[in-house]
């Protein structure tokens, strides 16, 4: 499925999806907004009327995450975490996936690249589920559109990192 000029997902394989997202920023930046709890909570929340008010990475090769989104209107809560299996910044993290209320079964393992061409970089995300059907069924949910709506708020909030950054 494509979404935009930025944005694909596909099915690879037996098990496997494939994203790819092209941010107007340098690596380092798109590193740091996917690993730092408080950038995470600015653009990490799929549809609007989404917070994240729980976001604890300790970000190294057995170190765990917890991320946990609440809905605005309703006061629901999304929660999930997993396990950091390997950390090279600021251009791959390999982590485990599993979500508190499971919809879908076993966990899924994510594998994040960056790479960074003129400035821009590459975010290609391996995401592999524990059997064909499985990743079936997420493709079919509305997964990828909440990633597509996240992706695009972090190609907005980037340029104000960036100034961040510089100012810092």
């Amino acid at each position: 499925m494509k979404n935009s000029r930025t944005f694909n997902i596909t099915a690879r394989g037996d098990r496997e999806i494939q994203v790819t997202r092209v941010f107007d920023a340098p690596r380092a930046l798109v590193f740091d907004a996917y690993t730092k709890p408080e950038l995470i909570k600015k653009w990490l929340l799929g549809p609007d009327g989404w917070s994240m008010p729980v976001c604890e990475i300790d970000l190294r090769a057995g170190g765990k995450y917890r991320y946990v989104w609440k809905s605005n209107s309703d006061g629901h809560e999304m929660g999930m975490g997993g396990v950091y299996r390997e950390v090279v910044a600021p251009e791959r993290i390999v982590v485990s996936e599993v979500f508190d209320e499971a919809w879908y079964p076993g966990e899924a393992v994510d594998t994040i690249v960056l790479t960074e061409q003129d400035g821009k970089t590459t975010l290609t995300q391996t995401i592999v589920y524990n059997s064909r059907e499985t990743r079936d069924a997420v493709l079919k949910s509305p997964m990828q559109y909440g990633m597509a709506m996240s992706y695009d708020r972090l190609e907005k909030f980037l340029p104000s990192v960036g100034q961040e950054v510089l100012s810092a």
